[in-house]
């Protein structure tokens, strides 16, 4: 399904893979509600101690913290002490599928960060440098309330392109858009059936 997938470019590096997921709702559903139950969503501080408006988790080799001791990767989840869930397998088959699909074959993913959106909250323009190899791109995969996405340059005073990202959406970005700065927009109010007044993120990442 995904070779056959539309593949719209939207800018150097960067594919939108429209209403893939779409279909795979219900077994979406299945394998992260156990994921999410062993690895709870989280407010993380920032490194100046600020509260996160986006709730997150992580599965994965590895996960992604923030507190002040700065932005990093960690092998365990610092909640609970243990390992953070492994990447189940139909997300992996669909990051690396969507990532080849996109121009980019051979990505393994071993982090996949999870951000759960309420209405009003968004996402500041920043970049994605913690991971190790920034050769590998991001696959993100957007699921619930549509999202407006914002995708800049390599200043965050460059101008963005706006693209309305819908539930089953992927969005790929490597090669030169992987070190531009991007954010959402806050977040409209609204229900969608397999969300509710939510919108779940997931960015696929080779960080280690």
């Amino acid at each position: 399904m995904v070779d056959q997938a539309a593949c719209t470019p939207v800018a150097p590096g960067a594919v939108l893979l429209p209403g893939l997921l779409t279909p795979l709702a219900g077994a979406l559903a299945a394998v992260l509600r156990p994921l999410l139950w062993q690895a709870p969503l989280r407010h993380l501080r920032t490194p100046g101690g600020g509260r996160m408006a986006v709730a997150t988790s992580n599965a994965g080799a590895l996960g992604w913290l923030s507190d002040a001791r700065g932005y990093r990767y960690a092998s365990q989840d610092p909640l609970s002490g243990r390992p953070w869930p492994p990447l189940p397998a139909l997300l992996d088959a669909i990051a690396r599928a969507a990532a080849a699909r996109a121009g980019f074959p051979g990505f393994a993913p071993d982090a996949v960060l999870v951000n759960l959106y309420r209405p009003g909250v968004g996402l500041g323009l920043h970049q994605d440098r913690d991971e190790r190899d920034a050769a590998w791109p991001i696959v993100s995969a957007s699921l619930g309330l549509p999202a407006r996405f914002r995708l800049g340059g390599l200043r965050r005073d460059a101008p963005t392109q706006e693209l309305v990202l819908q539930h089953g959406d992927l969005l790929v970005f490597g090669g030169p858009a992987r070190r531009c700065f991007h954010g959402v927009r806050p977040l409209a109010a609204g229900h969608h059936p397999w969300a509710g007044e939510h919108r779940l993120n997931l960015t696929f990442r080779r960080a280690g």
